[in-house]
């Protein structure tokens, strides 16, 4: 293995952080580095927002529930954006890319876009010492996050991700074994590898450092789904002009 292999394979979600902030010099460093990510037909259809105002960084908070949206290096919101293609033509071309901009697939491509702008702004934070932790919590109102943001129409928020120096060295959590995730030619699903991962989860939340407790994978998912979540996101996103056809 190499130091990037070595790196992705240590990664873990900091949810602790020390009172340091980013410098701009970081922040304008990761953001480049997000930049560089792959992107469909390019069509850069992501914004990243930074949130440094502590007023709002309390109202996310509010939304998301956790502590650590508020108390982190830097905050950022991760936006699927077509607005900016858009906006970028005259009235009659516009009238003409409606069909595209609010259908499913370029919904998808624009999470896609952001996701991968998204993955290489957490690998660049890794490397430079820092933590990260992804925060789909942001979605528990959508509604509001899209208000406090000011989002335009075409524009959605997808997630956000805290950053900063870490306060914690939580333990790296397992993952399916390589048969479980890695099929070929076609979809092989065996219970066998639920059944073993559940085994592997049992183990680690017993043995962590920290936080241990009786639990597995599958009866997290069983919990979790169990219950409508977020229920108010299809009607947002469809208001908002996308996914709609």
């Amino acid at each position: 293995m190499n130091e990037t292999i070595d790196l992705l394979m240590q990664h873990r979600s900091i949810r602790q952080f020390k009172d340091v902030q980013l410098t701009q010099e970081q922040i304008k460093t990761i953001i480049k580095s997000g930049q560089a990510a792959s992107t469909s037909s390019y069509y850069q259809a992501y914004t990243i927002i930074g949130v440094t105002e502590p007023q709002l960084k309390q109202q996310l908070r509010e939304v998301s529930g956790q502590e650590y949206v508020e108390n982190n290096g830097h905050l950022f919101v991760f936006c699927a954006d077509l607005n900016r293609m858009y906006q970028s033509q005259d009235k009659t071309t516009q009238v003409k890319m409606k069909d595209n901009i609010e259908n499913t697939e370029f919904f998808m491509m624009a999470t896609i876009d952001a996701t991968l702008a998204a993955q290489n702004i957490a690998i660049a934070s890794e490397s430079l010492g820092l933590g990260i932790c992804y925060l789909g919590s942001l979605r528990n109102n959508i509604n509001r996050v899209n208000e406090l943001l000011d989002l335009p129409q075409y524009v959605i928020p997808l997630f956000g991700m805290a950053v900063g120096v870490p306060d914690e060295q939580p333990d790296v959590k397992p993952r399916f074994n390589f048969d479980a995730i890695y099929h070929e030619n076609s979809y092989q699903f065996e219970n066998q590898h639920v059944v073993a991962f559940d085994d592997t989860t049992e183990r680690y939340y017993e043995e962590r450092s920290f936080n241990t407790k009786a639990d597995s994978w599958s009866e997290q998912i069983g919990r979790k789904l169990s219950n409508p979540m977020r229920m108010d996101v299809t009607d947002f996103v469809k208001k908002k002009g996308l996914n709609k056809r």
